[in-house]
């Protein structure tokens, strides 16, 4: 296993550990909850669900990700990862950890939690569904505060990037299902 985070940045900078997979979110964080239609069958459900649990969806919206498992695997509970958001020397390392895991035969996903050094505290969760008549959607689920002293100095704009990445990578998880 690489080692992506280095001693003393490796515990997680949140107390909610888990709390995507249930409601409400709790009190004290920015709530996001983002839903896409991604498109209809068994065929796109499951295109949809290796895109979006092997980070190959977060790939091709343009992020940078690195983890500690290959970049074809499926993600589990305890694989780490560090997400680069932004361009060049505007790049801003995201370390995070899958927290949980879903892999069910209408549902799957996971969601990651912000590890010291992330700009954010919180938790997400990329979650694919699909319904009984065969409709898959796409969903993001968020809690999240400022960490960092350049996200709490963008105050509300944080939240705006937030929504408007989660509708981006909707788009790339419909495309890449679409594709398959």
């Amino acid at each position: 296993m690489t080692r992506l985070i280095s001693a003393g940045r490796d515990t997680l900078s949140y107390p909610d550990r888990g709390a995507t997979a249930r409601r409400p979110l709790p009190a004290g964080y920015h709530h996001l909850h983002h839903r896409t239609r991604i498109g209809r069958g068994q065929a796109v459900f499951e295109a949809a669900g290796v895109a979006v649990t092997t980070f190959h969806a977060h790939r091709t919206s343009g992020m940078r990700v690195r983890t500690d498992i290959g970049a074809a695997a499926a993600v589990r509970p305890g694989t780490r990862a560090v997400v680069g958001i932004g361009l060049g020397p505007l790049r801003i390392s995201a370390p995070c950890e899958v927290i949980w895991t879903v892999y069910a035969p209408t549902r799957a996903g996971f969601a990651y939690g912000t590890l010291t050094g992330h700009p954010e505290s919180g938790e997400e969760s990329f979650v694919v569904d699909m319904d009984a008549d065969g409709t898959v959607w796409f969903t993001v689920t968020a809690f999240s505060r400022p960490a960092g002293w350049y996200t709490r100095l963008a105050g509300p704009v944080v939240p705006v990037l937030q929504r408007t990445y989660a509708r981006w990578l909707g788009r790339h998880v419909r495309r890449l299902a679409a594709a398959a």
